[in-house]
C-alpha cells in the first residue's frame, strides 16, 4: 500500500503507549527504572502491534516486519553496533582508558582542576564514545580532587558529567551518533560539524561558569600517574579518520587492530586474549543491536497500519516552516528520551518519523540527526533515572538531585541548539 494515500490511524499507536506503561509503570513502582529490561518491554509491545491490523494474516505481518528489519540502514546500524563494541573491547583491554584519563590529570594546571575535570571528560567521552565509561572512569578522579580542594563533591561530579554528555552526541562511535546517521541518512564527518558548532557556544559558557564558581580553589596531585601514549593513539586515530571522512568500519576495524597491537607490545594484553578481549566488547552491544532491530520490527508494523502517517498529520497540522519542524524533531526526542530514559533507543524510536518530518519541511538530514542526537542527550543528562546521573550518583555516595543543580552543559545545550533553530537563515537554493 501505498504510504502517501495511506489514512492516519491513532490506534495503530497502541503498542508505544504499551511499551510506555510498562517500562515507566514499572520505574515508578518498584523506584528502579532499570528493573524491568527495556527489550522484555518491546518484545510486548511488538506482541500487541502482531494483534492489530486483522486486515493482514501472520505471514503478511512477518513479510512486513521482515521488509523492515532488512532495510539497508538497520543492518548498516547494527554491523556498526557490533564494530564499535570490537573497537572499545581492545582499546579499554588495552589500556587505553586509563592512559588518557591519567595523560589529561598530568597536564592539568591545578588551578583549574573542576574546569579540566569537565574538558578531560569531553575529550575522552569523544574518544570512549560512552557517556556511561566516562563517568566511571573520572568519578574516583572527581571525589578525590573534591576532597583535596574543598568543592563540593556535586560540583565535582557534575563537571564529569556534563563533559560525559559533551562526547555522548559527538562522538564517532558512540551509539546515539550511529543510530542518529543511519535513521536520517547522512555521513557521520556531516553530522559532527554541524553538530559540534550546535555544542560549542554551549562548552565554552560550561568553562567559563565552572571556572569562575571555582576560581579560588586549588589542587595539586600527589601519586604518580603513569601513560603510555601508544594506549592512546588508537582513539586519537579513530577520531581523525572519522573526521576525514574514512569509511566508519575501516574506521573502526583499524582502530581495533592498532589497540590489539598497542596492548599486546606493551603487555596490556596476552597474546592468546586478543580474540577474547574483542568478543567481549562485541557482547556489550548486543542488547542495543537487538532491541535496534525489535524496533524496527515495532516501527514497520505501526507504520503499515498507519501509526507513523498519523503523527505526520498531527505535526503537518502543527507546523509550517522548516525551522517548525527542526522545533518538532528536538521536542520529539526530548520526550522520547524522557519516557525511555535511554537517548539511543530514543533516537531508533523517533528517526523514522524524524525522517518523514526532514523530507516533508526540506530539513537537511545532517541538521536533523543532530537534533535528534543533541535533544535526546539534553533529556538523558537531565533526568534523574537516566543511566548517566544513576550512575553517578552511586559512584560518589550522592543523589541524582544532589548534582542536577551543576549540570550547566546539557542545559545551555538546549538554549544553543533552539537558538540555533531559531535564529539562523536557511540557505537559498
Amino acid at each position: 500500500m501505498n504510504n502517501e494515500t495511506k489514512k492516519g490511524n491513532a490506534w495503530a499507536l497502541f503498542p508505544i503507549g504499551v511499551f510506555l506503561v510498562i517500562f515507566l509503570g514499572s520505574g515508578i513502582v518498584t523506584r528502579d527504572f532499570y528493573a524491568m529490561p527495556a527489550i522484555v518491554a518491546f518484545l510486548i509491545a511488538l506482541a500487541v502491534a502482531f494483534m492489530q491490523n486483522g486486515e493482514l494474516n501472520f505471514n503478511d505481518k512477518i513479510a512486513v516486519i521482515a521488509k523492515g528489519v532488512g532495510d539497508e540502514n538497520i543492518i548498516t546500524m547494527s554491523l556498526i553496533f557490533l564494530c564499535a563494541g570490537a573497537f572499545s573491547g581492545a582499546v579499554s583491554a588495552a589500556g587505553g582508558v586509563e592512559s588518557t584519563v591519567n595523560f589529561g590529570l598530568s597536564i592539568l594546571p591545578s588551578n583549574v582542576a573542576v574546569v579540566g575535570l569537565f574538558i578531560i571528560g569531553c575529550f575522552i567521552s569523544v574518544s570512549m564514545g560512552t557517556s556511561m565509561g566516562t563517568i566511571a572512569a573520572l568519578a574516583p578522579i572527581a571525589v578525590g580532587i573534591s576532597e583535596k580542594t574543598g568543592f563540593a563533591m556535586p560540583i565535582c561530579i557534575g563537571a564529569v558529567v556534563c563533559g560525559a554528555m559533551f562526547g555522548d552526541n559527538l562522538s564517532m562511535i558512540s551509539d546515539t551518533t550511529i543510530a542518529a546517521v543511519k535513521t536520517q541518512g547522512c555521513e557521520m564527518k556531516d553530522k559532527f560539524k554541524e553538530n559540534f558548532f550546535i555544542v560549542l557556544p554551549a562548552a565554552i559558557l560550561t568553562i567559563g561558569i565552572f571556572f569562575f564558581i571555582t576560581l579560588n580553589g586549588d589542587f595539586e596531585l600527589t601519586e604518580e600517574l603513569t601513560y603510555n601514549m601508544w594506549k592512546v593513539v588508537p582513539y586519537i586515530m579513530v577520531l581523525i579518520g572519522a573526521l576525514i571522512g574514512v569509511n566508519v568500519f575501516v574506521v573502526l576495524i583499524g582502530g581495533t587492530i592498532i589497540s590489539l597491537v598497542a596492548g599486546v607490545t606493551t603487555g596490556s594484553i596476552a597474546l592468546d586474549q586478543m580474540f577474547k578481549v574483542v568478543g567481549e566488547g562485541i557482547s556489550g552491544m548486543y542488547d542495543i543491536t537487538v532491541i535496534s532491530i525489535v524496533v524496527a520490527c515495532i516501527v514497520s508494523l505501526i507504520k503499515e497500519n498507519g501509526g507513523i502517517q498519523f503523527v505526520l498529520d498531527l505535526i503537518r497540522s502543527r507546523i509550517k516552516s522548516s525551522k517548525g519542524a527542526e522545533l518538532g524533531i528536538a521536542g520529539l526526542s526530548l520526550v522520547v528520551d524522557a519516557c525511555t530514559a535511554n537517548n539511543t533507543i530514543a533516537i531508533v524510536m523517533a528517526g523514522p518519523i524524524a525522517k518523514e518530518i526532514s523530507e516533508e519541511f526540506d530539513v537537511d538530514p545532517k541538521r536533523s540527526a543532530s537534533l535528534l542526537d543533541i535533544f535526546s542527550s539534553v533529556g538523558q543528562g537531565l533526568i534523574p533515572y537516566g543511566a548517566q546521573l544513576l550512575s553517578a550518583a552511586t559512584l560518589t555516595g550522592l543523589t541524582p538531585f544532589d548534582i542536577m543543580p551543576y549540570l550547566y552543559y546539557p542545559i545551555l545545550m538546549v538554549v544553543s541548539a533552539v537558538l540555533f533553530i531559531l535564529l539562523r537563515k536557511r540557505k537559498i537554493a
